[in-house]
C-alpha cells in the first residue's frame, strides 16, 4: 500500500497525534508537520541527560517524528493563517490534538475548515473529550482509566508503564478511524472528522480485566507479571546458568509438556489438574517449578520447549532486544535538522503475495 497521493497536515503535538502523521509518512504520505516558531513540539525539550542540550531534536521526538517535512507557522499571525490556508486547500488530512476551543482560538474550526477544503478528513485527539478543556498527558490517563491500580507487585503501590502506552494505544485508534475515512470518502465521497480521546481508548484496552469485573463485580488486583486467569503465567524462574524466564501455560497440553521436560510429575495432582485450580494453587506450583528449573541450562530447556511449542521467554533488556538481527529490519534512521536520528518503525505488518 502507498499513500503517496495524501497529503497530511500534523498539527498535533507530543506522542499521539505525531506518531499518527509518522505513520502515514511511513505508508507513502507527503507529511508536514507545523510547529509554532516560539513554542515547537515540547518533546524537543525532552532530552536524556546523555543528550546535547544544543540539540534541535530529542530521542523522544526523534521517536515519532519521521518522514515529516518541517515548517514553523503562527496561526495566529495573519500572514502566517494565510500559507496555513493555502496549505489546507491541497491536504487530504489534518491531524491535531488542540485543548478546547483552541480550534475557535485560531479559526480553524471543522465548518471554516471545509468551507476551504470539502474534502478535508479532520482527525483529533483529546485527553478527556471534546467538552473538557483538562490537560491530559498518558500517566494521567493510566491513573485515571484504572491501569495504574492493576499495574506493579501484589501489596506494592500503583505503578505506571514505563512506555506512554495509553498515548500508543490512542494512536492506533486514530490511524484505524483515519484509513476507514479514507475509504468512506473514496466510496461515499463525504469527508468526516473523527476524533479519540486518550480516555476512551484506554478504557476500551482493559479488554479482560474489564469483563472480569463486568461479570463477576471482582476488582482486579495488582498481581506483578502474573495472570487472575491463568498459571503458570508471569511466574519469573532462574535456571542453572543464571537466566531469567517465563513461561505462558495457556492450556493442559502447554502444562503437561512444560511438566514432562522438567520431569515434575504432578500432571495427576488434584491441586494441578485444571487451570482453574493451578490458579487457586500458583504459589506452590511456582515453588515445585523452580525447584526443577534451577538445575537446568537455559538455552537446552528453551529448546526443548519451543521444539513441544510450549510458549516460554528469556527476560530480556532492551539493548538485547534492538541489537538482535530480528529487530534490524524495524530501525528507520534519518537527519532531522541536521542531526542523526533513530527509531522504530510504526508499521509493524507486511503486505504478502
Amino acid at each position: 500500500m502507498n499513500l503517496n497521493k495524501i497529503n497530511v497536515i500534523d498539527l498535533s503535538t507530543v506522542l499521539a497525534g505525531p506518531s499518527v502523521g509518522s505513520f502515514l509518512a511511513e505508508l507513502g504520505a507527503k507529511v508536514t508537520k507545523i510547529e509554532h516558531p516560539n513554542t515547537p513540539d515540547v518533546t524537543r525539550s525532552w532530552k536524556l541527560e546523555s543528550e546535547k542540550s544544543s540539540n534541535k531534536t530529542s530521542a523522544y521526538f526523534s521517536s515519532i517524528n519521521y518522514k515529516k517535512n518541517y515548517i514553523q507557522l503562527d496561526l495566529l499571525d495573519e500572514k502566517d493563517y494565510k500559507k496555513f490556508i493555502d496549505k489546507i486547500k491541497t491536504a487530504d488530512i489534518l491531524i491535531s490534538n488542540f485543548k478546547k476551543g483552541g480550534d475557535v482560538k485560531l479559526k480553524i474550526t471543522d465548518s471554516a475548515l471545509r468551507k476551504i477544503n470539502p474534502n478535508l478528513i479532520i482527525a483529533k485527539i483529546t485527553g478527556f473529550g471534546l467538552d473538557s478543556d483538562r490537560v491530559a498527558y498518558d500517566l494521567i490517563l493510566q491513573a485515571e482509566s484504572g491501569f495504574m491500580s492493576i499495574n506493579g507487585e501484589k501489596n506494592a503501590e500503583p505503578l505506571k508503564m514505563p512506555v506512554a502506552l495509553i498515548d500508543v494505544l490512542a494512536a492506533h485508534q486514530l490511524k484505524e478511524a483515519i484509513l476507514l475515512a479514507i475509504l468512506h470518502r473514496h466510496l461515499e465521497g463525504e469527508a468526516k472528522t473523527v476524533h479519540v480521546s486518550l480516555y476512551n481508548a484506554a478504557v476500551c484496552s482493559l479488554t479482560n480485566q474489564a469483563s472480569n469485573y463486568l461479570m463477576t463485580k471482582k476488582i482486579p488486583e495488582r498481581l506483578g507479571n502474573l495472570h487472575p486467569n491463568i498459571a503458570p503465567y508471569g511466574e519469573i524462574f532462574k535456571t542453572k546458568d543464571n537466566k531469567r524466564i517465563t513461561f505462558a501455560i495457556g492450556s493442559s497440553r502447554h502444562f503437561i509438556d512444560l511438566c514432562n521436560t522438567l520431569q515434575l510429575k504432578i500432571t495427576e495432582d488434584q491441586d494441578f489438574a485444571t487451570n482453574q485450580l493451578r490458579v487457586q494453587n500458583r504459589g506452590k506450583l511456582e515453588t515445585l517449578i523452580q525447584q526443577k528449573v534451577k538445575h537446568l541450562n537455559s538455552e537446552e530447556l528453551m529448546n526443548q520447549l519451543h521444539h513441544l511449542n510450549v510458549p516460554c521467554a528469556f527476560i530480556k533488556n532492551i539493548n538485547e532486544v534492538l541489537d538482535s538481527n530480528m529487530s534490524q529490519d524495524l530501525i528507520r534512521l534519518e537527519i532531522i535538522d541536521g542531526e542523526p536520528t533513530s527509531r522504530i518503525t510504526s508499521i509493524g505488518f507486511n503486505w504478502m503475495d
